[in-house]
């Protein structure tokens, strides 16, 4: 009998150490969030494109907040340290991740601001010139420098031309167009070809990187949060 109490109670003893060391598990699997903040150059087309990937993929471990920032290069990375300041001190965490999105357009300041997002340690998905390049490059290679209106007008008709639709009009604050990439677009074609872009240039003057895009960094991201974990 006094061994069956004796067995008893070191039993007891352990289910609460295996009780308490279970949810301590489960604490820390809480705790590895991967957090990105994703502050974009564009009110609504970058926005809505990346909201509507990251509803698309499933994660246990992102989270992922978006700003449409209305600023232009060096004013969107600083407008990005403001808010990753503090929303990191409201919400008592850090982000592991923070990316600025933004075209090179007309803008001086293109280098610059390539420059002082990775001073602050940003990540910054860049077009050259236009977002519309990764778009495009989900149906055909483009290596030629061509203008943000070009990129629309033949992004348009290929679209055209593959849903046989003459009327089709894209419009950047299209929130499904996200989902009509998914449809008749190639991702994996993309993501390809933005790096067979990205080795056709050296040098840090990013403003002569025309064609690019380092959009496909950052999708690559979304997509395999755990990999920032295994760097932890």
């Amino acid at each position: 009998m006094g061994n069956s109490k004796k067995d008893d109670i070191a039993r007891l003893k352990r289910e609460r150490r295996d009780s308490k060391a279970n949810k301590s598990r489960k604490a820390n699997t809480r705790l590895k969030r991967v957090r990105f903040l994703i502050v974009c150059e564009g009110e609504q087309t970058e926005p809505n494109y990346f909201r509507a990937l990251i509803d698309d993929r499933t994660s246990v471990v992102r989270e992922v907040h978006i700003d449409g920032g209305g600023c232009v290069t060096l004013s969107l990375v600083n407008r990005a340290l403001q808010i990753k300041n503090d929303l990191e001190k409201d919400n008592d965490f850090e982000f592991d991740s923070v990316w600025v999105v933004f075209d090179k357009d007309d803008f001086k300041d293109f280098n610059d601001a390539i420059n002082l997002a990775k001073q602050y340690k940003f990540k910054p998905a860049w077009s050259n010139e236009a977002f519309e390049l990764w778009y495009y490059l989900h149906f055909e290679y483009l290596d030629t420098a061509i203008g943000r209106h070009d990129y629309i007008q033949k992004l348009q008709n290929l679209i055209r031309k593959k849903i046989n639709d003459p009327s089709f009009k894209y419009h950047k604050n299209d929130r499904d167009f996200y989902s009509l990439l998914q449809k008749i677009g190639n991702e994996s074609l993309a993501k390809r070809y933005a790096k067979r872009l990205r080795k056709m240039y050296r040098g840090t003057d990013y403003a002569k990187h025309c064609p690019r895009t380092e959009v496909d960094l950052l999708v690559d991201e979304l997509d395999n949060p755990e990999n920032l974990l295994k760097n932890d």
